[in-house]
């Protein structure tokens, strides 16, 4: 199949504009609106597009830059917009985010209203929001994992969690009702550093969550709290061991498997589907040298979109992924097929420019960021019956 000429859909010239985190869809259930995070007023904001007329709007009114988190180590401590906060629920047209240290709502007409605040001494990262919207999970963890109040430049130059484990700090998976605002759940989970969340597609109960960076990440990066205990998904034996790699942990859509992906220590890439209850765990390798750094996004249950691993003959070698491709897997087979779409051109020079492909809800569509023309926009792919 000949390459794919992807089309732009964010059009702003002199504005860097992106998808949302991955774990969460940018697009409302209509496939017609589109909600990117832009610069393009000086500050981080929301911004909404109908991909039909081409109307954009602003939803957000941030001016205080953006907020210190998880991946934004360089941000304002309890000021600003929180650029890995934001989730969308798809039916409702409802973005929440977190402005400083309010945990806010606003629709597609710019209604906004603050939900929760969420506790002092405490660091946020990634955020999502429940199938049917009524519940919103903000993860947190002790300030002191991050340097406390401190403005960090860059990555810290200390291992966070040997600093968690060693001085015993915990996160904690917070969850709000959407409608009244109200912490219905703080659960703590000591000595952990949590940066991804994620409700089961059906079951508000189930969150599959992270351990972020840790030291033996092979069997300690992927969890699931199931409303009553915490479920280690990934753990040694079995051919899974300490030193592998793990990542990037999401949910299939029909709330049956979680999906996940890494590298063996010493050995090829994978990627592996195991059951809520830690059951029924499949991996399948890439082939040799089918290394570089990527994400995987659900489409069907055998269906998933990634901007890493693939490689075709000539392509030079380097550390994160050029293409956008498509995966359809038989897990009881344990085959994958990749179908390459187009290069993506991203720098990967930052969180924000990762590509981060997400299928519509058709799933006859793909989205992703890049900065191939030397600021982030937006990107459309039409996918091949």
């Amino acid at each position: 199949m000949s390459e794919i000429v992807p089309v732009r859909v964010t059009v702003c010239p002199d504005a860097n504009d992106q998808l949302l985190y991955f774990t969460s869809t940018s697009l409302l259930a209509d496939d017609r609106h589109l909600v990117v995070i832009s610069d393009r007023t000086g500050h981080p904001n929301l911004f909404c597009v109908d991909m039909e007329t081409g109307c954009e709007r602003q939803l957000t009114f941030g001016e205080q830059g953006f907020l210190k988190s998880y991946v934004y180590f360089d941000g304002r401590p309890y000021e600003g917009f929180g650029r890995a906060s934001v989730s969308l629920h798809p039916q409702s047209g409802t973005v929440y985010y977190i402005q400083g240290r309010e945990i806010r709502a606003v629709d597609i007409q710019g209604n906004m209203r603050v939900l929760a605040e969420y506790p002092a001494g405490q660091m946020t990262a990634f955020t999502h929001v429940s199938t049917d919207g009524t519940r919103l999970c903000v993860p947190t963890t002790d300030e002191r994992a991050l340097d406390g109040d401190a403005l960090l430049k860059g990555k810290p130059d200390y291992n966070i969690d040997a600093r968690v484990q060693e001085e015993g700090l915990s996160s904690y998976l917070r969850v709000y009702d959407t409608g009244t605002g109200e912490e219905v759940l703080c659960e703590e989970v000591p000595h952990s550093w949590i940066t991804h969340v994620q409700f089961s597609p059906t079951n508000n109960d189930q969150i599959l969550y992270n351990h972020e960076w840790p030291a033996d990440c092979g069997i300690r990066r992927v969890w699931l709290w199931d409303g009553k205990e915490h479920i280690r998904l990934r753990p040694e034996g079995d051919g899974c061991s300490r030193d592998d790699w793990a990542c990037h942990e999401m949910w299939a859509r029909d709330g049956q498997f979680v999906i996940y992906h890494g590298g063996y220590d010493n050995g090829p890439g994978y990627m592996g589907c195991v059951r809520p209850d830690g059951s029924d765990r499949v991996e399948i390798a890439f082939p040799q040298g089918w290394t570089q750094y990527g994400h995987f996004t659900v489409g069907n249950p055998n269906g998933f979109v990634s901007d890493g691993y693939y490689r075709q003959e000539g392509d030079l070698s380097q550390r994160a992924g050029v293409w956008i491709t498509l995966q359809y897997v038989d897990w009881k087979a344990g085959k994958m097929e990749w179908i390459p779409l187009c290069r993506h051109g991203s720098s990967w020079d930052s969180q924000d420019s990762h590509p981060h492909p997400i299928y519509n809800h058709a799933a006859d569509a793909v989205y992703f960021t890049s900065d191939k023309d030397g600021k982030r926009a937006v990107y459309r792919i039409d996918v091949p019956k």
